[in-house]
């Protein structure tokens, strides 16, 4: 006969054997945020903040920085805003392909990389230039902006006349002295030339009804200057000192009926 269920089992046994503690299974659950305390959000909003705006200049600055170095990259170091065309402004005497071969900048350079300087000075070695400024025009544009020589007096020399500036440069050769030149006959012209030097003094004091009559000027010497005028008169200035007295006192006796006048000594004015 089997025996019938058990009755009046301990507590803490199942089966006859020790009762086992249920093992506690923990889980996480979000509280809602009526269960944090209004002061503590308070508090984290402003700790978030402040960390937000310790962060933000740094971030600005990164963000500047990477902008910069992409800005710097494209500009100096691609082709992208290269040299495109040279465009000249101003020039008569010089061709732009003259200009452009001076300036010596290779199609494709980046803009930001010329130097402008040294540029202009290359430019300004042509002999008909007095000076030139570069400058940049972006995308791609280089402008050079000539300023050239102004004639003063023609020289005759080897069947031509060369043109020279207030400075004495020889920058161009023509085959008839320029309209509204007056010619002045030296041995040899240029910057370095007393000569020269001394004709170009006088030419700058003459007043305007002498530089009127006048034709050629003549340099023989540093003390045998002479004008000659409409008419074919002659004007005996002598050296270049007291320049400014002789053109005045030659100016006066321009109306006197004399073939030379000699104001080599303005003080003691001879003419016959």
């Amino acid at each position: 006969m089997s025996p019938g269920p058990a009755r009046g089992r301990t507590a803490g046994t199942d089966g006859g054997g020790p009762r086992r503690n249920p093992v506690r299974r923990w889980q996480l659950v979000r509280a809602g945020s009526d269960a944090v305390p209004p002061s503590t959000r308070r508090f984290m909003a402003r700790a978030r903040q402040r960390r937000m705006r310790a962060a933000l200049p740094w971030a600005v600055a990164a963000a500047v920085l990477a902008v910069a170095t992409l800005v710097a990259w494209t500009v100096l170091g691609t082709g992208l805003f290269g040299v495109r065309e040279v465009r000249v402004v101003g020039a008569e005497l010089v061709t732009p392909v003259e200009v452009r071969e001076a300036a010596g900048v290779p199609d494709g350079v980046p803009l930001a990389r010329v130097d402008l300087a040294a540029t202009g000075r290359r430019i300004g070695a042509l002999a008909p230039v007095e000076r030139a400024t570069v400058t940049r025009d972006w995308p791609g544009t280089l402008v050079v902006t000539v300023v050239e020589r102004t004639g003063v007096a023609a020289v005759p020399r080897d069947g031509q006349f060369v043109v020279l500036d207030a400075d004495g440069v020889v920058f161009r050769t023509a085959p008839r002295a320029p309209d509204g030149l007056p010619v002045v006959r030296l041995a040899t012209p240029g910057p370095d030339d007393p000569g020269t030097r001394a004709a170009l003094e006088v030419l700058a004091v003459l007043t305007p009804p002498l530089r009127a009559e006048l034709t050629e000027l003549t340099v023989q010497g540093l003390a045998r200057i002479s004008l000659t005028l409409r008419g074919d008169r002659t004007v005996v200035w002598g050296d270049a000192t007291r320049g400014t007295d002789k053109a005045r006192v030659a100016t006066a006796l321009l109306g006197r009926k004399a073939d030379t006048i000699d104001v080599s000594a303005p003080d003691v004015v001879t003419f016959k």
